[in-house]
């Protein structure tokens, strides 16, 4: 019993700790849990090949280089990777004395080094020295240990969170999820610095658009301007004068110039959602762009405009199957296909959902300024279970939903939204206060999952057809777009018999 409270306590002292601050909360724990003197944490980075410490993450001690990467072969390699290779605690007595010490601390006589293990595989190290040698003993290295341990998830998730900013320049991609992700990761790396086009296909939510910025704000152009088109949520009779501009005068309604989207991202990146939804007739226009620079508002007499553009595309539909079919130009296809990704639904690397909400309860707590709550253990059973098919987005909203309406220190089930905790769900407690809620905000709530079970059968029923689905409807097929988009739904566009047999 007295075990586990101390394991509880040393979890609740490293959730409190603000963003930031995880590595000296850390350091604080190892040096006051072993009396040691000096404190240092050392992180695997696969870039670098090695351990990497940082002294951001170093205590009360003096480091000869203000970042060292210890890696694999090198000479006098060290304790740290010693104990990070084999997985295992170790104690140095004395320092003159031990075979895996390499002097690039000052005044230390002795160590105790604990493996940082995350799903079962070392992430990391974190080390204690003293200047006096035998400072510790096995006792001490077990108390180590346990902050290790207890340090791993959030250790993980500083670790993503850094690798993010670090690639992108901006908290826009999370990275090191599953091997699908390393591979989008690798291609990501590949083809940014070109100015090949890209296609990036995945079911909704997957985070298609996050890829396509990390791409842009990673090539040569990421001083330029980046310009986003959903082709879905803009009906087919004014999606070319908003691809490519108009004049004064071209159609009803024209009464003034207008620049379209290619020439706005010229020097930089147009970014085309959804572009399986770009109208046929208006394939070639975007072909002509792609492939001669050239773009020719409409009513326009004069010579085509030339326009720099890297163009980026997205689509959750099978677009390889439309162009044999004849519903995709199969020129433009492989124009754009130049370079692909396929970006994995969340299903797939549900492992790493701790982790992933995680970040997400911090960017969450960060952006709406208040304290970040933990997520509960019945929560956390919720979110696990959970087939998320709206993806990343769908369990980023959910999380912001929580932290939204959580007024303690854990999110409980009753604080998820009641696709997550079924139909019959309770509202959310609003402890302490209980105070009433907006009716506006009860409305949502309650009707939200009824809207979202219909348009689930709606579409179903009509084999993912959305502008079919949206006359039965009796909305207009980008009022449909924007509520499937809303509630996370991906569209799985089913090809009749009929069609298969022609």
């Amino acid at each position: 019993m007295e075990a586990a409270a101390a394991d509880r306590q040393l979890v609740e002292s490293l959730s409190d700790a603000k963003p930031g601050k995880l590595g000296k909360r850390m350091m604080e724990l190892a040096l006051d849990r072993t009396g040691a003197h000096h404190g240092a944490l050392f992180l695997w980075d696969d870039a670098a090949e090695g351990l990497v410490l940082d002294t951001h993450l170093v205590d009360g001690m003096t480091v000869t280089l203000p970042n060292r990467v210890i890696s694999r072969g090198s000479k006098g390699a060290g304790v740290a990777l010693w104990t990070y290779e084999q997985d295992q605690p170790y104690l140095v007595k004395d320092t003159l004395e031990d075979p895996h010490y390499t002097r690039y601390l000052v005044d230390v006589r002795s160590i105790a080094a604990a493996p940082i293990r995350y799903q079962g595989r070392p992430i990391g190290v974190l080390s204690v020295s003293s200047r006096r040698v035998s400072a510790f003993d096995d006792s001490a290295l077990e108390r180590l240990q346990e902050v290790a341990d207890a340090s791993a998830s959030f250790v993980r998730r500083a670790q993503l969170d850094l690798q993010s900013r670090k690639a992108t320049g901006r908290p826009f991609l999370i990275r090191g999820l599953s091997d699908a992700w390393s591979e989008v990761e690798n291609r990501l790396e590949l083809a940014s610095p070109t100015n090949a086009p890209i296609l990036i296909r995945g079911e909704s939510g997957t985070g298609k658009d996050l890829v396509a910025r990390a791409v842009h704000f990673n090539s040569k152009r990421a001083g330029g301007a980046y310009v986003t088109v959903n082709c879905a949520a803009i009906p087919e009779t004014l999606l070319e004068s908003t691809l490519f501009g108009h004049k004064k005068g071209a159609f009803t309604g024209a009464s003034f110039d207008k620049v379209g989207e290619f020439s706005k991202a010229n020097g930089g990146t147009l970014f085309l959602d959804e572009v399986g939804e770009l109208p046929l007739a208006l394939q070639a226009k975007v072909l002509r762009a792609v492939e001669q620079g050239e773009v020719q508002p409409l009513g326009s007499n004069k010579p085509p405009e030339q326009v720099d553009v890297r163009l980026i595309c997205a689509t959750n539909r099978d677009i390889e199957s439309m162009a044999k079919r004849g519903e995709f130009r199969d020129d433009l296809y492989y124009r754009l296909s130049v370079m692909t990704m396929e970006l994995p639904p969340l299903r797939s690397y549900k492992d790493n959902l701790e982790v992933l909400a995680g970040v997400f309860l911090e960017q969450a707590a960060r952006h709406h300024d208040r304290r970040a709550p933990r997520i509960g253990p019945a929560a956390m059973t919720l979110l696990m279970e959970y087939q998320y098919p709206g993806n990343v987005r769908e369990l980023k909203n959910s999380i912001e939903h929580a932290v939204i309406l959580c007024a303690g220190d854990e999110i409980q089930p009753g604080h998820l939204p009641r696709a997550l905790r079924g139909e019959d769900g309770p509202l959310p407690s609003q402890e302490p206060t209980r105070k009433r809620r907006p009716l506006k905000e009860l409305r949502e709530e309650w009707l939200r999952p009824l809207e979202r079970r219909y348009l689930v059968e709606l579409l179903r029923e009509n084999q993912g057809n959305v502008r079919q689905a949206a006359e039965i409807a009796g909305v207009n097929h980008v009022t449909l777009y924007r509520l499937l988009k809303k509630h996370g739904i991906a569209i799985e566009r089913k090809v009749s018999e009929s069609s298969e047999k022609n």
